[in-house]
């Protein structure tokens, strides 16, 4: 057996073990003792903003229809004999997938037939088969599911509000794609993707739970074909930091307005990772915290003027090369919440982050992180984010527990610009 380096958490007490397999992937494994489920992920650093790429980490960047990697993850489960979702099903595991604007994930849960389960998951994603037929099959299919989207208040608000933000930037396009965008893409193109992206050292597995090392270890020994380490390197993109359009608006069958009111922050777009660091993500997460939860002056002072419901949220999330904030949810004015939140932002600049407020939001922050870990299912997610990030498995735990008012007066000075922000609106008809 290989040497797995243990990987442990000082606060927690939590552990987990970490293998860069002989195949080139790395390896992680959360062995939770006394559960009975068992969870794995299977991913790649490939998703729907990487419409340009540099092969061998140089040269022009391969220029690819937009919705090529959903289209992939969705023709990825079929293959010659059978389809994967059938394989799961005969040994009672429930198997999904999805494709984010960075990553493709394939996944599963199961009770029992663990190996067996781990065993169909290594093989269908590392045997493609693609066909003029079976593509053009699925382009029917997306299509369908990228008009449905378009009919869909919430995801119009959302794709509205990226596309208000971003002007060269592809988290603006949605991730199926457009009817136009997947007509272009051909077997051979998904192929060539596939070869490019679903390289083991571009990729990265994850299981928790009801599992040992010892266990994935030999299914990865018998199923893991070695490659060559070719890891593609997203092109660099020249972002400028105004927004393109403040406002949009569009009317659609919904009883209140939707809206979400979006803000671009600045991030190193000439690196894969940004430039996002542990306490500064743990930054945004208490802040998260301070301007939106249930807890916090705004939520309490919106909800009184009935200008909010429970669905009223701040967000923020980033990825290569971009990050956002959202303030969003249902509103009867959506611009006069708008308007609450920019002054909110101006106090807390000028006042500066409340001592005994600070605290409550970062231990409200750091008990969801510590009741996460009790989770199969967020532990997986935590080891893929983590590895995904660049960062070590607890090191945003970590930077939660240790940060300081000032690093959240610092993002919060940095963040919040008016001429990089967009309001996204969907009205009743």
């Amino acid at each position: 057996m290989a040497e797995w380096k243990e990987i442990r958490c000082k606060r927690s007490g939590e552990c987990c073990y970490f293998l860069k397999h002989r195949s080139g992937l790395p390896i992680y494994v959360w062995p939770k003792r006394d559960y009975t489920t068992a969870y794995a992920v299977f991913a790649t650093n490939y998703g729907a903003i990487d419409v340009a790429c540099l092969k061998g980490g140089a040269g022009e960047p391969v220029l690819l229809p937009a919705g090529t990697a959903h289209y992939l993850e969705h023709k990825l489960f079929e293959n010659e004999d059978c389809d994967a979702f059938e394989r799961y099903a005969e040994i009672g595991a429930n198997a999904n997938a999805y494709t984010s604007f960075d990553q493709t994930a394939y996944l599963f849960t199961c009770t029992q037939n663990l190996t067996e389960s781990l065993e169909i998951l290594l093989d269908f994603v590392q045997k493609p088969y693609f066909t003029e037929k079976t593509v053009e099959k699925e382009r029917g299919i997306i299509g369908q599911e990228i008009r449905m989207g378009e009919d869909s208040p919430f995801r119009r608000v959302f794709c509205n509000m990226l596309t208000g933000l971003y002007k060269e930037h592809p988290v603006h396009t949605d991730i199926a794609g457009t009817v136009e965008s997947i007509a272009q893409i051909t077997p051979e193109l998904l192929y060539s993707c596939y070869d490019t992206f679903y390289n083991l050292h571009n990729m990265v597995l994850a299981v928790s739970g009801n599992v040992t090392c010892e266990q994935v270890e030999a299914v990865a020994d018998r199923l893991l074909r070695p490659c060559e380490p070719k890891v593609p390197r997203r092109a660099p993109i020249d972002e400028p930091r105004e927004s393109v359009t403040p406002r949009t608006e569009v009317a659609m069958p919904v009883a209140v307005p939707l809206f979400y009111l979006g803000y671009k922050v600045p991030l190193d777009t000439s690196q894969g990772l940004g430039s996002e660091t542990p306490e500064a993500f743990a930054a945004a997460e208490v802040l998260e915290e301070l301007l939106g939860g249930r807890s916090s002056a705004l939520y309490a002072s919106l909800m009184k003027q009935e200008l909010i419901n429970t669905s009223f949220d701040v967000e923020y999330f980033n990825g290569p090369g971009y990050g956002v904030w959202i303030v969003g949810g249902e509103s009867r004015d959506p611009d006069a919440v708008a308007s609450a939140f920019r002054d909110e932002v101006a106090r807390l600049r000028r006042e500066g982050v409340d001592p005994e407020e600070f605290a409550a939001a970062r231990n409200a922050v750091y008990g969801q992180m510590i009741g996460d870990l009790d989770n199969p299912e967020s532990c997986g997610d935590l080891l893929i984010a983590a590895h995904m990030d660049g960062f070590g498995v607890f090191d945003l735990l970590e930077a939660v527990a240790s940060l300081t008012v000032e690093a959240v007066e610092r993002r919060l000075a940095t963040d919040f610009e008016e001429r990089a922000s967009s309001l996204s609106i969907v009205s009743p008809l």
